[in-house]
């Protein structure tokens, strides 16, 4: 290993603890939030650890830039879900599902349920790309099943209106008619 000091947002990979992200520089020692054993503190002369991404150290960084770093690995390593808000038209709704057949009952659904299912299958979608991604497959292979998930969210694109945010939404592919 190299004596280099990482920044916060460096991916690591500590032989007891697993994967982590630096969160905050100290003087001697980083404070490193592992995905199965929280935030521990590790020596600045620790040697033993596999760097996985090496960010640079800078001399200050915001909160909301390391919130953001931390989110973004903790994404990457997990299937943690995002909140994600529904859209304010929707808060409070039902959906109403109504069968052909007048004699047969409708059903009604809270939106804020049927939303919460809908980022779920979002959230998995990607999980599902990230260990595609980090896979031994054959680029060939990845390429094809990542082909597959791009249709997905574009099937998906119906339920964008939902959503509060343009960000949260499901993009497949561009000009694809989905």
């Amino acid at each position: 290993m190299s004596d280099q000091i990482l920044g916060i947002g460096s991916r690591v990979n500590h032989p007891a603890f697993g994967d982590g992200v630096i969160i905050y520089v100290d003087v001697a020692a980083y404070k490193v939030c592992f995905i199965q054993f929280g935030i521990k503190h590790v020596g600045k002369d620790y040697q033993s650890w596999t760097i996985i991404e090496a960010v640079p150290a800078v001399e200050s960084v915001s909160f909301s830039e390391a919130e953001k770093s931390l989110m973004k690995i903790l994404r990457h390593f997990s299937d943690i879900t995002e909140q994600v808000p529904l859209g304010d038209k929707w808060l409070g709704g039902t959906m109403i599902l109504k069968p052909k057949d007048d004699a047969l009952k409708e059903k009604e659904i809270p939106i804020d349920g049927f939303f919460h299912k809908i980022v779920m299958v979002r959230d998995r979608l990607r999980v599902m790309e990230q260990r595609i991604n980090a896979s031994k497959l054959e680029d060939e292979e990845k390429v094809n099943l990542q082909q597959y998930i791009t249709r997905i969210y574009g099937s998906l694109t119906t339920f964008n209106i939902l959503f509060k945010e343009k960000e949260h939404q499901f993009v497949g592919e561009k000009g694809s008619g989905d």
